[in-house]
């Protein structure tokens, strides 16, 4: 496995409120996104707590041979400590009661992946085929599409679009959609805020990563790419590829 991360501010934002991990525990490689929100500090912290125990519950949890329902009740579970954390740091913390964040996640292997995510925070499955996105979007304008009232070209532009449907640290329970997938040798995997795909295109993405060279500069390529067109949010992004 190798794999690529990284994370900016852009260019109107005051601080980065994204965060984001990647370990490699007992053969498995975690890697995870997540895209703070609630005021100045709430949505940095968010994010932060969600990737710290995120990480260290399937640091702790992961075994070798886990089937795909043994990975997805895995991650589900560190998904709902993560919840957990961020929920309760807020309310014991004055001024930090409306914080929360997006997660993406991979656990992978060599043969298998399982995605999970919770909000509007990507992934995405590369191959020289093309791009599928992976992941569903928690959010108003998804819905709006799956009953036909958007476009996808129109979502992108929708006014609406930023608001989601479904975060960390909200609300007492929440549960992560769940994606299992067979991947192969040369097969990528990117998690991504929506700062990077507000700014830059499926196919673009998809030109970057198969198309362009040097593979290990393809990121920063792509943040270029969302800094010329004005980085309006945070920018984060993790590759992952099976070799």
């Amino acid at each position: 496995m190798r794999t690529w991360s990284v994370t900016d501010r852009g260019l109107v934002r005051s601080e980065n409120q994204d965060a984001c991990a990647v370990l490699t525990p007992d053969g498995y490689t975690v890697a995870v996104v997540c895209d703070g929100m609630g005021g100045t500090q709430g949505g940095r912290m968010a994010s932060a707590i969600a990737v710290e125990t995120f990480t260290r519950e399937l640091s702790r949890s992961l075994r070798p041979g886990m089937s795909a329902g043994q990975l997805e009740q895995a991650a589900g579970y560190a998904v709902a400590l993560s919840n957990d954390a961020v929920r309760e740091y807020g309310l014991a913390h004055p001024g930090f009661e409306r914080m929360g964040t997006t997660l993406v996640s991979a656990v992978v292997r060599d043969d298998l992946a399982l995605v999970s995510n919770v909000g509007d925070s990507r992934a995405y499955h590369i191959t020289r085929e093309g791009i599928r996105q992976v992941s569903r979007d928690h959010s108003v304008v998804e819905d709006m599409v799956e009953k036909g009232d958007l476009t996808r070209d129109e979502a992108r532009h929708h006014p609406r679009r930023n608001l989601i449907t479904r975060a960390l640290g909200t609300e007492p329970g929440v549960a992560a959609d769940a994606f299992p997938l067979k991947w192969q040798q040369g097969d990528f995997l990117l998690l991504c805020s929506d700062g990077l795909i507000n700014t830059v295109s499926d196919q673009e993405l998809l030109f970057e990563v198969i198309h362009s060279e040097p593979l290990d500069t393809c990121l920063d390529r792509l943040l270029a790419l969302s800094r010329q067109r004005g980085a309006p949010d945070n920018v984060t992004a993790v590759l992952l590829m099976n070799i």
